[in-house]
C-alpha cells in the first residue's frame, strides 16, 4: 500500500517536530518535507507533490489560508488541513473558502489527528455542520458580490451592447436591433471593453455570458 504523503508547515521548530515523530510511527503515513512560512509551503508542495499539508493558520508574513489558496492553484489535487488553536469561525471560514478540506485543533489527541489524516487523505471533509452551512453562506455572498460588481462601470445601454455582442451579433445587428448607427455601436464597443479591461470583443463576450449577462437586463 502506497503511503500518504505529508507536508508540515508551522512556523514553530518544536510543532513540526512534534507531528513528525507522531506521524513517523505510523505505517502508512510519511512526512515528506516541512516549511516555517507562507511561500516555503508553496515552494515544498510544488517541489514535493504531497497528498495531504497540514497548514497552520497562522503564519509570519503571508497567513496560513493566502498559503492554502496559492497552493489549491498550483495543485489543486492537494488535499490541505488547517491546523489551529482556536475555532475562530471566521477565520476557517475563509480556509475552507480558499480550498481547505477541513481543520484540527492543536490540542487534538493523536490518534484523533492520525486519523483526520487518513480520512482527508481517501477524499473526506472535516466539517462540521455548523462551520459547514455557514461556507456554504459565505461562498454564495462571494458569487453574488461578485456578480454584482462585475457589470457594475457599465450603463445600462451599454449592459445592452454587451449582451448582443454576447450573443455574436455585429455592429450593424446590434445597431438594428438598438436603433443606434454603426458607428454609435462601434464607440459603445470600444467604451466597453475599455471599462472591462479587455482587449477584444471575444473576450467581452466570454465575460459576459460567464457572469450571466442575461440577469442583469
Amino acid at each position: 500500500m502506497d503511503k500518504l504523503r505529508i507536508v508540515l508547515v508551522d512556523d514553530h521548530e518544536v510543532v513540526r517536530l512534534g507531528l513528525r515523530s507522531l506521524l513517523e510511527r505510523q505505517p502508512d503515513l510519511m512526512v515528506v518535507g516541512e516549511a516555517a512560512t507562507a511561500s516555503e509551503a508553496v515552494q515544498a508542495v510544488e517541489s514535493l507533490a504531497p497528498d495531504v499539508v497540514v497548514l497552520d493558520i497562522r503564519l509570519p508574513g503571508r497567513s496560513g489560508v493566502e498559503a492554502c489558496a496559492e497552493i489549491k492553484r498550483c495543485r489543486p489535487d492537494t488535499k490541505i488541513v488547517m491546523l489551529t488553536s482556536y475555532a475562530e469561525d471566521e477565520v476557517l471560514l475563509d480556509a475552507i473558502a480558499a480550498g481547505a478540506e477541513g481543520y484540527v485543533l492543536k490540542q487534538v489527541g493523536s490518534d484523533d489527528l492520525v486519523q483526520a489524516l487518513r480520512r482527508v487523505g481517501r477524499g473526506e471533509r472535516l466539517l462540521d455542520s455548523h462551520l459547514t452551512n455557514q461556507v456554504f453562506a459565505k461562498l454564495r455572498e462571494m458569487r453574488e458580490r461578485e456578480r454584482a460588481e462585475a457589470f457594475a462601470g457599465l450603463s445600462e445601454r451599454e449592459l445592452r451592447v454587451l449582451a448582443l455582442v454576447a450573443e455574436g451579433k455585429t455592429n450593424r445587428e446590434i445597431g438594428e436591433a438598438l436603433y443606434l448607427s454603426e458607428k454609435t455601436v462601434r464607440n459603445y464597443v470600444s467604451d466597453i471593453l475599455a471599462k472591462l479591461g479587455h482587449t477584444s470583443r471575444a473576450q467581452s463576450a466570454a465575460y459576459a455570458a460567464r457572469h450571466r449577462i442575461e440577469d442583469y437586463l
